[in-house]
């Protein structure tokens, strides 16, 4: 579990950093997102991998890699704005995005952690193309939520899927670094 813990805290120092570059060239735009939007724009992000894993083709010159850390990043927006709602204009300075940026990371990987000592790293034995699978069900499941008002009966929330779809890009990255794919 070590091993993982330093693998996560690597890739997610990775998406940080990508995260904070564009703050610095945006700033915290995303704010004014309804997390409907945000949902569909992770979609898009997880259909273009698919499309890529399947192809083996990128027109545009950009691989999968990016697009599991937009998952990461974006699914950290998400639930930034689940948390605070979205609104009309940017409300909250770039130290505050990064900052709220670390606590969801934070809740997230405890999930992870708690999740990996149930299922023993079962991870691990996965296929990359699986993880990319995971999301996009999972966001069909995010998709339902929403056009029930985000009301379940005895599953998870939007948060929780949110959350396991951004340690499913984690876990992508953290194969990818390793050399496996």
């Amino acid at each position: 579990m070590t091993n993982t813990s330093l693998q996560y805290d690597q890739v997610i120092e990775q998406c940080r950093d990508m995260f904070e570059h564009k703050m610095k060239d945006y700033g915290p735009n995303w704010r004014i997102l309804r997390p409907e939007t945000l949902t569909d724009q992770i979609l898009i992000k997880a259909k273009r991998i698919r499309t890529l894993e399947i192809n083996g083709v990128s027109k545009v010159g950009e691989g999968i890699w990016p697009e599991f850390i937009g998952i990461i990043n974006y699914g950290i927006i998400a639930l930034i704005q689940l948390e605070m709602g979205y609104c009309d204009d940017v409300d909250i300075s770039q130290e505050k995005a990064l900052e709220l940026y670390d606590q969801h990371i934070s809740n997230t990987k405890a999930l992870m952690i708690a999740k990996n000592t149930d299922y023993g790293e079962a991870w691990r034995l996965m296929r990359v193309h699986s993880y990319t699978d995971m999301i996009l069900s999972k966001l069909q499941r995010i998709k339902v939520i929403e056009n029930n008002g985000g009301k379940t009966l005895v599953s998870e929330g939007i948060a929780s899927n949110i959350q396991d779809m951004i340690n499913y890009a984690v876990f992508a990255l953290i194969r990818h670094n390793q050399g496996e794919v």
